[in-house]
């Protein structure tokens, strides 16, 4: 789960991390009323979307007046952001950041994320701050510097000092960011974050170490357990595909393509569209159902695919072993009729109940075709998307 950057920094401050001081709009005479609140002759407008890139596409402002900031924030609010991160068809604003401006003197970057190969967490910072860390790894990895932190005892005081030292913070600050990244470390666990990315961290000429931006995103397995992260969701920023989808604890993610996937298992589904792609086909999206599913999960997880308009064909591709064949027939029979099958759909079963599976298709009156095989199943329903 994604948050906003003003939410990412409150729960941030809750852990001892310095941040700017700002607040939240939605319109722009509330950006104004923010800017005389913060007071002072220099203010940040920033754009409020789940994606980076927003400043190189406009969505962040320097104002030095007011008429500056309702002018920033009149030119940003409901303005379609693309970045990189966003695809072509971009985020629309809908609210707003204005903060208080910063004397910076230097720009760095700090990131935390889990180590999978050590199983541990890894506190990556880099002199370089403020640019693509993709970039830096890239061309400059010698300026990456990594600090594996013992999940049995912590994030140590002097982790965080060298980590410090190494990206070259000044020395009369270097207690400072390392008191900040103790902060951060601490955050990212109580928390279950599964990334929490500051970039820039910055020293100002004022003596500060803050966050300038942040990026926190969190374990949506472990949100059951952070009831205050939850309340921060936001809608808007979501596919409303995968919003319905979670109500039915659906593991979905819409993709670009125009073959709709209906799978049990992630390791299948991934394996599903690996063949599709195979067979110069292009998965419309991930969808696993998961082990124990009913028939009215199987339904919802139908219809949320052919509510994609982009989906012209669809495939199921099950394995019958918890999940039962029949369950998963049933719940496709019955969601085709609800809503009217007017694309091809391939149904591929194997597993417990597979002949009583095929039996409730055969039996459906419906257009269905049979797959004997994964790979016979994606040929087929690539064929017959291309045939329309």
């Amino acid at each position: 789960m994604n948050v906003h950057e003003y939410q990412g920094k409150s729960v941030l401050k809750q852990y001892g991390v310095t941040v700017p001081n700002g607040h939240v709009a939605f319109t722009v005479d509330e950006a104004v009323e923010a800017a005389q609140k913060l007071g002072g002759d220099l203010w940040v407008v920033k754009a409020q979307i789940h994606a980076g890139g927003r400043g190189k596409a406009g969505g962040v402002k320097l104002a030095r007046s007011i008429d500056e900031v309702r002018q920033h924030a009149t030119e940003i609010l409901g303005k379609i952001l693309v970045t990189h991160q966003t695809g072509p068809e971009g985020k629309e604003v809908k609210r707003l950041l204005i903060e208080e401006g910063c004397p910076i003197e230097k720009e760095y970057y700090i990131g935390v994320v889990i180590d999978r190969a050590t199983g541990q967490v890894v506190m990556m910072g880099s002199e370089e701050g403020g640019m693509e860390i993709e970039e830096v790894a890239a061309n400059t990895p010698e300026k990456i510097f990594k600090e594996y932190i013992d999940p049995a005892v912590g994030m140590l005081p002097f982790q965080a000092r060298r980590l410090a030292y190494n990206i070259n913070i000044p020395k009369d600050k270097v207690n400072q960011a390392a008191k900040f990244m103790l902060g951060l470390y601490k955050a990212f666990v109580e928390k279950d974050c599964s990334l929490a990315e500051i970039n820039p961290l910055v020293t100002t000429k004022d003596g500060r170490v803050m966050a300038l931006d942040a990026k926190l995103n969190f374990d949506s397995n472990a949100l059951y357990r952070q009831k205050d992260i939850v309340a921060l969701r936001d809608l808007d920023e979501e596919d409303m595909k995968e919003i319905e989808a979670s109500k039915y604890d659906l593991n979905y993610i819409a993709l670009d393509g125009n073959i709709g996937c209906m799978v049990n298992g992630a390791g299948l589904a991934m394996a599903t569209m690996d063949i599709i792609k195979h067979y110069n086909g292009d998965p419309a999206n991930f969808l696993d159902v998961g082990g124990g599913a009913t028939t009215e999960k199987v339904r919802e997880a139908f219809k949320i695919i052919l509510s994609d308009e982009k989906v012209e064909g669809i495939f199921v591709n099950i394995f019958g072993g918890i999940m039962k064949c029949d369950v998963i027939a049933a719940g496709v029979v019955e969601a085709a009729k609800q809503i009217g099958l007017d694309r091809p759909l391939v149904v591929r079963l194997e597993g417990t109940n597979v002949e009583l599976g095929k039996s409730i298709l055969n039996e459906s009156g419906l257009d269905i075709v049979t797959a004997d095989s994964m790979a016979d199943g994606a040929q087929k329903i690539v064929e017959l998307v291309k045939n329309r």
